[in-house]
């Protein structure tokens, strides 16, 4: 941000933040109004994830137990047996290479 009115907030651009206009390089700035400006959320998730970890470790260490707090990846989803369906077998037609060129070029 650049720019900050009681109306509207001036910003820097996404990417790289430049245009070539010409022979020359201008900054790309855009201006919004307070309406629309929102609060980000990206780091909510974390915080939650953050305080929850510290209560844990709290109570482990009143039970006097060493835990893991990282997070581990779901892992592959569990099989299962298709049931209901029956098989059927599917044969090649035979390709007959004779009959192939008599017909082709």
């Amino acid at each position: 941000m650049f720019g900050i009115d009681l109306h509207l907030v001036q910003t820097g651009a996404y990417n790289n933040g430049f245009e070539l206009v010409g022979n020359r390089i201008i900054k790309k700035r855009i201006h919004v109004r307070i309406e629309h400006v929102m609060p980000s959320r990206c780091t909510e998730e974390f915080k939650q994830r953050v305080k929850k970890n510290d209560q844990l470790k709290a109570e482990a260490k009143a039970k006097g137990v060493v835990i893991s707090t990282k997070r581990q990846p779901l892992g592959p989803k569990p099989g299962f047996m298709v049931e209901g369906t029956t098989l059927e077998t599917v044969t090649p037609i035979p390709y007959d290479v004779v009959n192939d060129l008599k017909g082709g070029y």
